[in-house]
């Protein structure tokens, strides 16, 4: 410890030990400042009289990069890798408490699972959301750009432009999308500060270019303090994640209409806290939750900026406190002290970006689940960015066995108005890895075609539109999405949260007993031990044991 800087003397191992884990990388542009965030609290962490061991962790894969190849199966599975190396270098490097730096993509629920997994005294503090594109573009802008262009709508001299100018600087992507839906939802779940979700990376110069957040830098010093905090007092994750603060996550998730990702991870976060919760109680938590904000891409022209300028998660949490019936409770512990500390100082809504609850966009949570003879076990539908006329839907099955055919597909016009897009075995086994499918779902909304996407897979938060997934059990696992066949027709209600085959049981039956036994896509290297253990989306895609 001395040969490496941590301490000066021998007499220095009387002082308390923290940890840094940080993911600090370039190949992700909500990380790529967080050697900077980490330095900041190091240096605070070293005032406070900590001795400070600082570590980073490895597979921090950013999905937009990963995004339509081989590499986006390796997305969902880096949440178990990252895990299991913070338990690692914790487990062999004891210390008193840890500190975790995050922000994108699954990088922000691995922290927070392995919060709960090694239970002693930790906080979670994010890099913080970019800044929104001039005119309000974003990554998702780019996206349905690409079918934009592809439809012929968008010369390529305009989507060079837009590519070039929608993400100006670094920070998780500036609408509400997985990662930013996960930093807020730590706030509701107690282990990160108010302000944790909101507070944008970066501000905009007087020339135009951005430079770090003073304000997300006082927060990081704010993380430092709260650690001690819980140092001193013995505040464990445990002793704050419990079922009220997972309802409390998912309240935040229905009012603010946060990604279906959010859904994913926060199952997999009560299971590592041994808090049993059944993914039919989010119907109940919805009809209890109205829809208070919409942020990109659900509202495209509003992003998180806008929603930290109006009073951030506090005031979305205030508001939604006042719904008859709410679920919501404040009076419950966060690494700060108490949540209805943070919520009862917050500003009321303005009305526009948080809305009040005479005004809501819904009276019903942004997320639903859906059932059927399709779905036995669940699926999952963003109602928020579903347009009033396709809560409705019903068309012949189109059918691709990856999102590779279908993009191809998609792109190639063979996807039509009133179609159903079927895109099977590729669940968290079956995929394996369940890749995010943001490409076919903007190429669909880009090309203006209006049609449902159902899938065993998943869809980024960036995603809109009719797009129904997590579908359980999976293909691979003989779900009765293995049993649609070309044409079927196919009902969606997510209005009555229905997901229904039109076709019989017998039939069903008969279709999955003629199929093969399921052969893993790939054999060699982890993706592999992955697929053997990993479990269906509806338990959070954790693994059998």
């Amino acid at each position: 410890m001395k040969a490496a800087g941590v301490i000066s003397s021998l007499d220095d191992l009387s002082r308390p030990f923290v940890t840094i884990i940080n993911s600090y990388t370039t190949q992700i542009p909500g990380h790529a400042h967080l050697d900077r965030i980490g330095a900041a609290l190091r240096e605070e962490l070293e005032s406070l009289g900590f001795n400070v061991w600082y570590a980073n962790v490895g597979a921090a894969i950013d999905d937009g990069i990963a995004m339509g190849h081989f590499g986006m199966k390796y997305s969902l599975p880096s949440r178990e890798l990252i895990v299991d190396q913070i338990e690692s270098i914790i487990g062999a490097h004891p210390c008193d408490a840890w500190i975790g730096i995050a922000n994108c993509d699954k990088i922000v629920p691995a922290m927070l699972m392995a919060m709960v997994r090694i239970n002693i005294p930790a906080v979670y503090v994010s890099g913080g959301p970019m800044l929104a594109g001039p005119g309000g573009t974003d990554l998702i802008t780019v996206f349905e750009g690409l079918g934009r262009h592809a439809a012929g709508k968008m010369s390529e001299a305009e989507l060079r432009q837009l590519a070039e100018t929608a993400c100006p600087g670094c920070g998780s992507c500036s609408g509400m999308f997985t990662a930013n839906s996960m930093n807020c939802l730590a706030e509701a779940l107690g282990l990160a500060l108010p302000g944790n979700g909101t507070i944008t990376a970066e501000r905009w110069r007087e020339d135009g270019r951005t430079e770090l957040n003073p304000e997300r830098l006082a927060l990081v010093r704010r993380a430092a303090h709260a650690l001690k905090r819980c140092l001193e007092q013995n505040i464990r994750p445990l002793d704050i994640v419990n079922e009220q603060a997972l309802v409390n996550a998912f309240v935040l998730d229905m009012a603010m209409g946060g990604s279906t990702n959010t859904i994913l991870h926060t199952l997999a976060i009560a299971h590592l806290a041994d808090v049993p919760f059944d993914l039919d109680r989010l119907n109940a938590i919805s009809d209890a939750t109205p829809t208070l904000c919409k942020v990109s891409p659900s509202r495209p022209e509003v992003h998180i900026e806008d929603v930290h300028r109006v009073g951030g998660i506090p005031t979305i949490l205030k508001e939604a406190a006042r719904w008859p019936g709410s679920l919501l409770r404040l009076d419950v512990p966060t690494v700060a002290g108490c949540l209805a500390d943070a919520v009862q100082a917050a500003p009321e809504p303005d009305g526009d970006i948080i809305r009040r609850c005479d005004n809501a966009f819904s009276s019903t949570g942004g997320l639903a689940i859906l059932f059927g003879n399709l779905a036995p076990r669940g699926a999952v539908v963003k109602t928020a960015g579903v347009d009033a006329d396709m809560m409705e839907f019903e068309g012949p099955a189109r059918i691709f066995e990856s999102q590779e055919e279908a993009v191809a597909g998609i792109l190639g016009g063979q996807v039509r108005d009133g179609d159903v897009v079927v895109i099977r075995y590729e669940g968290p086994r079956g995929g394996p890895g369940m890749q995010e499918m943001l490409t076919p779902t903007s190429a669909i909304k880009g090309a203006g075609i209006r049609a449902a996407l159902v899938t065993d897979g998943r869809f980024s938060g960036g995603t809109r539109g009719l797009c129904v997934g997590h579908v359980s059990p999976e293909a691979a696992a003989g779900g009765p999405i293995a049993a649609v066949q070309p044409g079927d027709r196919i009902y969606i209600n997510a209005h009555t949260r229905r997901l229904e085959l039109k076709v019989s049981e017998e039939e069903i039956r008969r279709r999955l007993a003629a199929l093969p036994p399921f052969e893993f896509k790939v054999k060699r290297g982890w993706l592999a031990r992955y697929a053997q253990f990993v479990t269906s989306a509806d338990t959070g895609a954790v693994f059998s044991i």
